[in-house]
């Protein structure tokens, strides 16, 4: 004969299993990462606006990585700051992850290929104050707050081993891209291709494709990297 208390208790046990983490512990408001989330938002936004307004080629300037990336951590951080403010769950560690590698691409590569001279693939030039202003936004300014973000507003250990794989996807895909556009460009236009490491005129195919893998195994070992600070650094605020 059954005992209809253990029944009862069997029950009871089972359906607090199928209860969602986050109806036992609730998530918590977070004003102060809302805030800067939103402030970083708003930075990559004014600097592509600023670009906008300073550019007489819209199809060039959104072919450049650059702005591309500042785009999708435009978006991800006003997603998170609304999340963190209204106390929802925290965005994809995936997709948090992935717009963290290419804005930090996006900083690197300018200050350490584009934007110094003895590198090879130079891309200094006179700027307006306005395209100056822009210029610090999206290579200086989203790069270290989106690192500082994840540093001090991030719970770690969220980033699998596998996503460093996957983030390199889209600048798998911007290769291509970059070459089919200035494939169908009238040779002799300017900004044909967006890099001169993609600049097929100037290096042939061959050469663009060795620049690329250099590229990408640079771009997989930063992502690595990214993985292995989160999965070792230590937690920095309340679980909360």
């Amino acid at each position: 004969m059954i005992d209809p208390s253990s029944s009862r208790s069997g029950i009871g046990t089972a359906s607090t299993a199928r209860v969602p983490a986050a109806a036992v512990v609730p998530v918590s408001r977070r004003p102060v990462a809302a805030a800067f989330r939103a402030l970083v938002s708003l930075a990559a936004l004014t600097g592509i606006v600023f670009d906008v307004i300073d550019s007489h080629d819209l199809g060039r300037l959104f072919s450049y990585f650059t702005i591309q990336s500042n785009v999708l951590v435009a978006l991800v951080f006003a997603w998170s700051a609304h999340r963190a403010w209204t106390a929802r769950p925290a965005v994809s560690p995936r997709l948090v992850g992935a717009a963290l590698l290419y804005i930090c691409i996006t900083g690197v590569v300018f200050h350490f290929v584009l934007d110094n001279s003895s590198s090879g693939f130079s891309m200094t030039a006179d700027r307006t104050p306005l395209e100056s202003i822009a210029n610090q936004l999206l290579h200086t300014v989203t790069p270290i707050a989106a690192v500082l973000d994840w540093l001090l507003l991030t719970a770690p250990g969220r980033f699998r081993f596998v996503f460093a794989a996957q983030w390199l996807l889209y600048p798998l895909l911007y290769f291509p891209f970059a070459l089919a556009r200035g494939a169908v460009l009238s040779p002799g236009i300017e900004g044909r291709y967006p890099y001169p490491f993609l600049d097929v005129d100037l290096h042939g195919y061959l050469g663009v494709l060795s620049n690329a893998v250099t590229f990408g195994l640079a771009f997989y070992g930063l992502a690595l990297v990214i993985f292995l600070i989160d999965r070792f650094r230590p937690g920095l605020h309340a679980p909360g």
